[in-house]
């Protein structure tokens, strides 16, 4: 049987741990909310907004229960429809100012969904992926090499299977392009049963605790870089694919508008500032044309 409590206990503590090293880097204390929803359930949301580093950013915990998987979750699954769920995971979105600096997405988060006579079916899901701006190759190989290290206990084959899951799931497909430049993604991890709980559980959290590693040596780095108006101009662009994909595609954003979720919490992945132009095309040779041509695009980082 699945260990709930060991779950929510871990992804506590690795909000936790997460927002205490972010507050730190920062220099600002991120505002605290907690809540609780009518249908069951709730969640602590830590945010920050305006801070000396990072612009806008989140990391939630949310417990949430309900009657009825929407259609975000058994679109893929139907055999499960009607069912009552529980769901406990912790989401992180963080949009730097500096353009220089990538703006990052981390989740981890468990399933049950049950149904009176049959068993519980049960999964974890998860990953990050790394959406630059301006970015440097050294920080590219460093987010994905670290993701793969998260990984590689369970065979150099599964590393491959999420990163290219990873791959193909953070691609807006109205614009035939990647959001970012990937990392890691799974969902639906033992709900075939072929995967034990204490194996799934473990997985899970290596790839939570492989965030804070992957992520802040780059930001450390390139904080103080300097930038101008062009730059903060690409970048509220650029945060535009990132606002597409999360309202049109992203599996979190959708389970929890549609499970009547808190909308404050769900979308406070939204950037600040965002611009949309229309046909836009990088100058050739530039800085920004560099992104598309050497980065938005499937490779082997790690």
């Amino acid at each position: 049987m699945p260990d709930r409590a060991a779950v929510k206990a871990y992804l506590l503590d690795l909000q936790a741990r997460i927002v205490a090293r972010l507050e730190a880097f920062d220099g600002k204390p991120f505002r605290t909310d907690s809540w609780t929803r009518p249908a069951g359930g709730g969640g602590l949301t830590r945010l920050i907004e305006e801070g000396n580093f990072f612009e806008r950013g989140g990391c939630n915990f949310s417990h949430v229960m309900g009657e009825g998987l929407p259609p975000s979750a058994t679109a893929a699954r139907p055999e499960l429809a009607g069912r009552s769920y529980e769901a406990m995971g912790v989401s992180l979105v963080l949009h730097p100012r500096n353009p220089y600096c990538p703006t990052v997405h981390m989740n981890v988060r468990f399933f049950i969904a049950s149904a009176p006579g049959k068993d519980d079916v049960w999964w974890f899901g998860g990953g990050m992926d790394l959406t630059p701006y301006y970015p440097f190759e050294e920080d590219v190989r460093h987010f994905h090499a670290t993701c793969k290290a998260a990984v590689l206990p369970w065979g150099e084959a599964e590393y491959q299977r999420l990163k290219d899951w990873c791959d193909r799931y953070f691609f807006l497909k109205h614009r035939n392009e990647p959001r970012g430049v990937g990392g890691l993604f799974f969902d639906d991890h033992g709900a075939d049963g072929q995967v034990d709980f204490d194996t799934a559980f473990a997985m899970t959290r290596s790839v939570g605790d492989a965030f804070l590693p992957a992520y802040l040596p780059i930001i450390e780095r390139r904080q103080g870089t300097a930038y101008g108006e062009r730059e903060r101009d690409f970048q509220a662009y650029r945060r535009g694919r990132y606002v597409e994909f999360n309202l049109v595609f992203d599996r979190g954003t959708l389970f929890g508008l549609q499970s009547g979720g808190r909308t404050e919490s769900i979308l406070m992945s939204m950037p600040p500032i965002v611009k949309w132009r229309y046909d836009w095309q990088p100058e050739p040779g530039s800085p920004e044309e560099l992104l598309y041509t050497d980065y938005l695009v499937h490779r082997d980082w790690a």
